[in-house]
């Protein structure tokens, strides 16, 4: 039996046309139930020259945070398998298939798309700082999670519906740390998640800052760890979540 597939494009203040080729091509390529495209803080007349597009636009006047984004839309759709890929399409369609195959098959619940995988292919490479910092997050995080693999963060990552289900109350990272609480929490309630090499090309005019943004997923990585080993009942965690107050779920937030 066939699995429907929804899609989320998380997009703050994107190029349009870059955006509009992408969004046209996932279409194309994997024709997916539903396309969301999850439009954050957007200038002037954006969201009309996206009004055309094979896919819904949603649209909020602030910035969220790609997590809160592609949790929002995530929690719109209700198809088989849930898909988000980010709006630069550094990710190509071909690619994003391949991400999406594993989870339409039944052969994962969780499956992470890879730029640092052995077997991926880099058609450009990031500048060296943000490549150095983002090779040093990978190796500090497959040592402090369950779930060990070569790249957490790329923007490419399908998941099943009734996984989905499982771990979307244990969400809490708004931004770009998202990405790894994701693959901590499906790796603390032991469901299936595997790395799928992608071919993967940087984009410039990427809007996380090294500095900044390591800082505060080096924060976030801890925070997850944490999260995951309380939710693995490790007494030690437990204990020290019972004498915090509890964070509110990206779920429960805006209601």
């Amino acid at each position: 039996m066939s699995r429907s597939v929804g899609i989320v494009v998380p997009a703050y203040r994107p190029d349009v046309a870059q955006l509009r080729t992408y969004v046209t091509a996932i279409d194309e390529y994997l024709d997916p139930a539903t396309i969301v495209v999850e439009l954050d803080a957007p200038r002037d007349d954006v969201p009309e020259r996206l009004a055309d597009l094979p896919a819904r636009v949603e649209t909020v006047p602030y910035r969220r945070g790609k997590g809160a984004a592609v949790t929002a839309g995530f929690e719109t759709l209700s198809t088989d398998v849930l898909v988000f890929a980010d709006a630069d399409g550094s990710t190509p369609v071909d690619s994003l298939a391949e991400v999406v195959s594993p989870v339409a098959n039944g052969d994962a619940d969780l499956a992470v798309g890879s730029r640092r995988h052995p077997d991926a292919a880099v058609a450009s490479h990031q500048t060296f700082a943000r490549r150095f910092l983002g090779d040093a997050f990978a190796w500090l995080a497959g040592r402090l999670l369950d779930v060990s693999l070569y790249d957490y963060q790329c923007g490419a990552k399908a998941i099943d519906a009734g996984a989905w289900a499982q771990v979307r109350r244990h969400l809490y990272e708004p931004g770009f740390a998202w990405d790894v609480e994701l693959v901590a929490m499906a790796g603390a309630l032991d469901l299936r998640v595997t790395e799928v090499p992608i071919t993967w090309e940087d984009r410039p005019g990427s809007t996380v800052s090294p500095v900044r943004d390591s800082v505060a997923l080096f924060r976030a990585l801890l925070a997850a760890r944490h999260r995951a080993k309380q939710l693995s009942d490790d007494r030690l965690h437990t204990a020290i979540a019972a004498r915090r107050e509890d964070p509110t779920a990206l779920v429960e937030r805006d209601r």
